[in-house]
């Protein structure tokens, strides 16, 4: 089973702005990783894994990134 980065905020019952809050990193980021044109660092899924309560084999990121 793989959970998208929004699915993981949702978890968390968040929204972006407080979602990216919690993360130390902008809305526009958090928007860029939700719509796959960036993906997060492997130190920011740990803490989207830790804080969705979701484990990091789970999340799925977009693979066809829009350069």
């Amino acid at each position: 089973m793989e959970i998208n980065l929004k699915a993981c905020r949702a978890n968390a019952n968040m929204d972006q702005q407080a979602w990216a809050k919690k993360l130390g990193v902008t809305f526009n980021t958090v928007s860029n990783w939700e719509r796959g044109k960036t993906e997060p660092s492997l130190s920011q899924l740990r803490k989207i894994s830790e804080l969705s309560g979701i484990p990091i084999d789970y999340i799925f990121m977009p693979s066809d990134l829009k350069k």
